[in-house]
């Protein structure tokens, strides 16, 4: 059936958003237009970006959000081609089509280095646009982030767990996702299958390759602050995927495993979450 329980509480999250005094803005990419959420902070802490995960969008980040806005003098959160507000991209929605326009839409809305906080497929954008433009970068925050290098199975598991196809299975699939999935999960549950079934994470899904990973050589020239967060309750990715991250990281990257955090931890413990960036952007200052 066509969503209506998802759409509906996306409206009235960036409503709720608004209220408080998050801008919206729309950015013209040449794959089309991105939509993305404009938060002043009342910190001193660098401005911030919030990249989620596929077939998701930017609203989810709202209590992140929020909490961060306390201490970073600003919050970005963009929506992907096809997901939460962004409409369709105008071609087929690629790795390398999906990288392209989020990064021109970065572009445009930073104006000075930000920290990159990216989550499972926002994880693999953050990573790749520090390696492209990382005088753009002032710190990077990987929360489960996905782009390893995987086997053919793990691919196929990966893609696998994407194709929901009940009430039952979507069920099933905030299990693996959520540390401990939030009430209102399973009112939503019998959306997810046409949710996942939209052209933009179809798209993504069969177009994705370890082609699309960076090398390690590349991940290990990173030069900026980096934290890898990789929850306990881990459980969509592979712990192969939390060890090619973690080997191929350079040297001062930091790496916490923590409690209470699974796949999704801004939905976990949004609390934490933003606690744990805001202590890590603090730290900044001491190597500047």
């Amino acid at each position: 059936m066509r969503p209506v329980l998802l759409p509906l509480a996306q409206r009235m999250g960036r409503l709720a958003m608004r209220r408080r005094g998050v801008a919206t803005r729309w950015v013209e990419t040449p794959q089309g237009r991105i939509h993305a959420y404009d938060a002043l902070g009342v910190g001193a802490l660098p401005p911030t970006v919030l990249l989620h995960g596929i077939g998701s969008a930017a609203t989810p980040f709202a209590p992140l959000l929020e909490r961060l806005r306390r201490d970073v003098c600003r919050v970005i959160a963009p929506d992907y081609p096809g997901h939460g507000f962004s409409p369709d991209a105008t071609v087929r929605l690629t790795p390398e089509v999906l990288f392209d326009s989020v990064s021109t839409a970065l572009d445009s809305l930073i104006d000075e280095p930000a920290i990159l906080v990216g989550n499972s497929l926002g994880g693999a954008v953050a990573l790749r646009y520090a390696i492209s433009r990382p005088e753009r970068v002032r710190a990077l925050v990987l929360v489960s982030p996905a782009g390893a290098l995987a086997t053919d199975d793990e691919w196929s598991e990966l893609r696998a767990t994407f194709d929901v196809a009940s009430r039952s299975e979507a069920l099933a699939f905030f299990e693996r996702v959520y540390h401990r999935p939030p009430w209102f999960m399973p009112l939503l549950a019998h959306e997810i299958p046409a949710s996942f079934g939209r052209r933009a994470v179809r798209e993504l899904l069969e177009s994705a390759s370890n082609d699309d990973a960076p090398s390690r050589a590349a991940i290990r020239s990173l030069g900026m602050p980096i934290l890898l967060v990789w929850g306990q309750s881990e459980r969509l990715l592979p712990e192969t995927h939390f060890e090619y991250f973690a080997t191929s990281l350079p040297d001062h990257a930091v790496i916490e495993r923590p409690e209470g955090f699974g796949h999704c931890p801004h939905t976990d413990d949004p609390g934490a979450l933003a606690a744990r960036v805001a202590a890590f952007a603090r730290g900044l200052e001491l190597v500047s």
